[in-house]
């Protein structure tokens, strides 16, 4: 069964007091959010097109000596060693913003449960207004129903 808090509880939440905290990140954690801010964009795509372009360029053109030649098999295990390195690394950045969005989601779990009894509790309110108006009524024309009789 989940655990609703009550209202009272959820009314002395601030929000200040239940932001996510980005402080306090290890340099492991700080490095693979480096890493994958990087990585994940089109300024490293476009300079690392370039950068192969230009190398496997030197290396069928062969300004210089061959430092790969065609099958191009120096690249193949740069950009190996690049994979194998940067795959861990992006999951434990996403390992950590999954983590900050499951704290963001109990938070938004938390103010849809305080919305909601503050909503049943408005409904209350206003059930016990037409009660008490339903009853004036009733009154009024019981009193008027006597005056109405009386002079009869």
């Amino acid at each position: 069964m989940i655990d609703i808090p009550s209202l009272n509880e959820l009314r002395k939440l601030k929000p200040s007091q239940k932001r996510v905290r980005f402080e306090g990140r290890t340099i492991g954690e700080r490095l693979a959010d480096k890493v994958a801010e990087v990585m994940g964009s089109w300024h490293f795509i476009v300079i690392q097109a370039v950068l192969l372009v230009f190398w496997i360029a030197v290396n069928v053109v062969a300004w210089w000596q061959h430092w790969d030649p065609y099958p191009f098999i120096l690249l193949n295990l740069v950009l190996s060693f690049q994979a194998a390195f940067t795959a861990p690394i992006l999951m434990m950045s996403q390992n950590r913003q999954s983590a900050i969005d499951r704290q963001k989601a109990e938070t938004d779990y938390d103010i849809n449960v305080k919305a909601e009894l503050e909503i049943e509790l408005l409904h209350e309110k206003i059930d016990a207004l037409k009660e008490q108006e339903i009853k004036m009524l009733i009154e009024i024309i019981r009193y008027l129903e006597k005056k109405l009789t009386a002079k009869l």
